[in-house]
């Protein structure tokens, strides 16, 4: 994997930006999103429960959980018994994550630059780390998602839906001063640039807010296609 440190120059500034602004929060945002089952609805848990069985098909290559933070999905997924590891730019999250569950491998990365050898994934499992990849990211992001997945293998995206011109910068989280950007995205949008990375839409899901939530979550389940199609 790629050092624990990356230097400024081996960042996209909003990568550097991302990860400077989590590390800031990482100890409150861990506090408050620490266990991912007892937050999250029914419909939310069956969807990465069907995940889990489909990349199940590919064990014993290991799922990527991109954009772990705390760790709390990736424990979930261990314990349906997916072999799975967590990759987050935040180092003081990767820690964290490390501390809560030691059984567990979690490494410093970027989605946009996986440091693996292609082919070697079972699965892929981003939920609500996409929304802070711009736009003109996306197909790099993606295109990488192919490289590393094994044909046949799963991905779960899960994101606020909004208009695909619509963003948020938060200068403050947690009492802490960030510098951190939200791009929301309609399922159209992310399906177009999925199936131009070569990927193929399984399923897509969209569940209207919820108690605080303030926009609908869209989950898509893609897959990488078999040699010579599915």
């Amino acid at each position: 994997m790629t050092a624990e440190y990356p230097t400024h120059s081996e960042y996209a500034d909003f990568l550097e930006a991302t990860r400077v602004s989590y590390d800031a929060i990482a100890s409150a945002y861990a506090d408050r999103f620490s266990d991912w089952r007892a937050d999250s609805s029914p419909l939310d848990r069956s969807l990465v429960s069907a995940f889990a069985e489909l990349a199940g098909e590919h064990a014993p290559a290991p799922v990527a959980d991109l954009g772990s933070g705390p760790g709390s999905v990736t424990a979930h997924l261990h314990a349906l018994g997916t072999p799975v590891f967590g990759v987050d730019l935040s180092p003081r999250m990767v820690a964290l994550a490390r501390r809560a569950h030691p059984e567990l491998r979690f490494h410093v990365g970027s989605m946009t630059a996986l440091d693996l050898p292609d082919e070697t994934l079972g699965g892929i499992l981003a939920l609500y780390s996409l929304i802070h990849v711009p736009d003109d990211h996306l197909p790099g992001t993606f295109a990488e998602f192919h490289r590393v997945l094994r044909p046949g293998a799963p991905v779960l995206l899960a994101f606020q839906s909004g208009d695909s011109e619509d963003r948020l910068h938060l200068s403050e989280r947690f009492g802490q001063e960030i510098a951190l950007d939200y791009h929301w995205r309609t399922p159209d949008h992310v399906i177009a640039h999925l199936l131009d990375a070569g990927l193929r839409l399984y399923a897509r899901t969209v569940r209207e807010p919820d108690g605080e939530e303030k926009r609908p979550r869209a989950f898509l389940l893609a897959e990488k296609p078999l040699a010579g199609g599915r």
